[in-house]
């Protein structure tokens, strides 16, 4: 595989291609279950024709969970004494909190105030509010509105269903040469959250496209699209022992749209193959990284890493969610992700994909160094600084002990490993080089 394939030349694999796709998904009202997130899932289809559409019945056992009735919102409305509307699905779907179940008041503004939610720190923004697994009903609304609120009678309407239904994921196989599975997830259960939700399907959209274009590929790639929390745990509950005995390494891409910082959120251990590859990139492309540990968590790596689960699974962000003012507020909208916010994210993360698809462990199949000149590995003239490029083909090989993979040699060697990529196949081309796939090699003459 070449280090870098081209993404397909098409608009949509441009930076504008990105944000467009980011401009489609936005404005759909998604939550846990429902149309939102089948709606999402069709258009990720017209990207992905091979994604697949996947419905779990309400009431199915998943673990400690049941997946819950499922929410659909078709309008809602509160209004003033006075007759004005404060408050507007129709006009921004946070103005609900999700999941609200149907109801047509009118009570007093004391007898509102506990279904009212606001932001007292930003008092010009929507906040974003769930009530997912007790019925409960309310609005959303700037802060600057509430505290002006009159006294008198107010209507509160929302015209909801909550009922036996299914909560739905789409799924991509990509596959390769090998079963070795690389996991990468994202969710699709927020309203109009720009870098907290879209951002994720959408670079993992390119990401996926990218990994169907390369000629080749030695790891078979699953791809989820899934409501956060639930989603993650319903995946499981179908398919943990598979997971648990093929995947050598996971991501959970969220939050990757903002153009402020890189982060990375490493898997509970913080030793897996996954959070190796994502420190190396990150080190090599953006050595200003942010790191977090698995105790600032808050995604679905809890449950790709719960004991028991222990899933090699890692994420890796931009702003990492919560640590941006606008994060769950109606002011984290498409002015928060940009074309270059996305582009780089799914630049450092294609990286990361072909660092997976060439980091092998390596033994080297001769005694002592072997003879590159006859091999046209080295110059025939030896001279002051003309065989740089062969002493690195010495190194690899000095640390090729069926111990040390790609990542672990070129951290030794200080270098990007997809600067190594040419020289592994080289020497490997040679025989120099043998993989455990294969049968153990007789030692070759000097």
């Amino acid at each position: 595989m070449s280090a870098q394939a081209p993404c397909p030349e098409t608009p949509e694999c441009s930076p504008s291609g990105m944000h467009d796709l980011a401009q489609r998904l936005f404005p759909i009202c998604r939550s846990i279950t429902g149309d939102g997130v089948r709606q999402t899932i069709r258009i990720l289809q017209e990207y992905l024709p091979m994604l697949r559409m996947v419905e779990v019945p309400t009431g199915t056992q998943c673990f400690d969970w049941q997946v819950p009735e499922e929410w659909n919102i078709s309008e809602a409305q509160l209004i003033a004494p006075n007759g004005r509307v404060i408050a507007d699905f129709a006009v921004n779907n946070l103005h609900v909190v999700s999941y609200s179940e149907p109801v047509d008041l009118e009570l007093s503004l004391e007898e509102l105030q506990p279904h009212l939610h606001s932001e007292p720190n930003l008092p010009e923004a929507i906040p974003y509010i769930t009530a997912y697994y007790k019925r409960n009903w309310g609005f959303c609304i700037t802060h600057q509105v509430r505290q002006n609120l009159p006294q008198g009678q107010y209507r509160a309407i929302i015209r909801s269903t909550l009922k036996k239904g299914h909560l739905t994921y789409g799924e991509l196989i990509i596959p390769g040469s090998t079963d070795r599975e690389v996991l990468l997830s994202t969710y699709i259960c927020h309203p109009s959250l720009a870098n907290n939700e879209i951002s994720g399907p959408v670079v993992t959209t390119f990401l996926a496209r990218y990994l169907q274009a390369l000629p080749d590929r030695r790891c078979t790639y699953r791809i989820i699209f899934i409501p956060e929390t639930i989603g993650a745990i319903v995946y499981l509950s179908q398919h943990l022992e598979h997971l648990k005995s093929h995947v050598i390494a996971g991501f959970v891409l969220s939050c990757v749209g903002d153009d402020r910082a890189y982060s990375y959120l490493e898997s509970r251990l913080g030793n897996t193959l996954a959070d190796k590859v994502a420190q190396h990139v990150l080190k090599h492309l953006q050595p200003d990284y942010v790191r977090y540990s698995y105790l600032k968590r808050g995604s679905d790596e809890r449950q790709f890493c719960w004991p028991g689960v222990d899933l090699p699974v890692c994420s890796v962000m931009r702003t990492r969610y919560g640590s941006y003012p606008e994060y769950h507020t109606s002011l984290d909208d498409l002015t928060v992700v940009t074309e270059s916010g996305l582009q780089g994210a799914l630049h450092v993360l294609r990286h990361c994909m072909d660092c997976l698809e060439q980091t092998l462990t390596y033994t080297t199949t001769v005694l002592c160094e072997p003879q590159l000149m006859r091999r046209q590995l080295y110059p025939t003239i030896g001279r002051k600084g003309i065989a740089a490029g062969s002493r690195v083909l010495v190194d690899i090989m000095a640390y090729s002990d069926g111990q040390h993979d790609l990542i672990d040699i070129a951290n030794i060697l200080g270098r990007p490993a997809w600067e190594l990529f040419q020289a592994f196949e080289t020497l490997h081309a040679h025989q120099l080089l043998s993989l455990p796939e294969a049968p153990p090699p007789t030692l070759a003459a000097a």
